[in-house]
């Protein structure tokens, strides 16, 4: 699933290759994709120019000139190109939004959405979701606040939207190896030096996956070398069975709440 890096890259080449530009013509082969009749969708989009693209936590936010805001959710097994019609993936496509001869294509929005809201609506949206772990205004004591009031294990933390915004199962594992911490590990078991090493964790971690891409390996374009490249640099992340790069011990997988857990046993205690 597209985590906070994967949807920050998409903002910025998104910005980079629409922003400005005029919708010319819309495609929805898949209605439940949207959340309004398709006719209206497609008259209330068609012919409006893409202000910016913003992002908020894992969703994205198209502001068009009418005001009305395309709000998308890749969810899991969602992704995005760019491109002309030649170049497109030999994949379904659910939705796709043409800029004269060039195309964005929505890909696996079986679970995810791209739904039409007023700004407002869109930010009500959104309300629910936590800080953003990058923005300079999140200090370390606004971390250390937050985090007193939490229970429970530190991947399940993590992972929790209302707590921060926009880590998954990618980003959680590869903090908690960062900060040398088993992600099964209690936070009430976790002092206050140790909380101290999860923010900065998760803010080298975050960063460093942001200006690499991400991890999610589909091009946004044709030719595109960025996107996805910090996959080769993910330290326990889908790697069980595999050799630890810092120790050489064998990275573990397990089970919490139902994700896929990996770490390294000997590097995080």
């Amino acid at each position: 699933m597209p985590e906070l890096p994967e949807m920050e890259n998409y903002k910025i080449l998104l910005n980079q290759k629409i922003a400005g530009e005029i919708i010319t013509d819309i495609l929805i082969n898949r209605d439940k994709s949207i959340n309004i009749n398709a006719e209206l969708f497609k008259k209330t989009v068609k012919h409006q120019k893409v202000v910016n693209v913003n992002r908020r936590g894992k969703h994205l936010l198209f502001q068009l000139q009418n005001g009305q805001t395309l709000l998308l959710h890749l969810m899991l097994g969602g992704w995005m190109f760019f491109g002309k019609e030649a170049d497109k993936p030999k994949r379904t496509i659910q939705v796709r939004l043409s800029f004269g001869d060039y195309h964005l294509y929505f890909i696996g929005l079986r679970l995810g959405y791209l739904h039409l809201y007023s700004l407002k609506e869109a930010e009500q949206k959104l309300e629910h979701l936590g800080p953003e772990p990058l923005a300079p205004e999140f200090t370390q004591q606004q971390f250390l606040q937050r985090i007193s009031s939490k229970h429970g294990r530190l991947k399940t933390t993590l992972l929790d939207q209302e707590f921060i915004a926009g880590i998954g199962n990618c980003y959680s594992a590869e903090i908690c190896f960062h900060a040398g911490l088993k992600p099964t590990n209690d936070i009430d078991d976790i002092d206050e030096t140790k909380r101290i090493e999860i923010y900065t964790s998760m803010k080298t971690i975050l960063q460093e996956a942001g200006n690499h891409g991400g991890y999610l390996e589909n091009p946004f374009f044709k030719g595109d070398t960025l996107t996805g490249s910090f996959s080769a640099l993910c330290q326990v992340y889908n790697r069980e069975g595999e050799e630890c790069k810092r120790c050489g011990a064998t990275i573990i997988m397990e089970t919490i709440s139902s994700r896929n857990t990996y770490y390294c046993p000997n590097c995080q205690k």
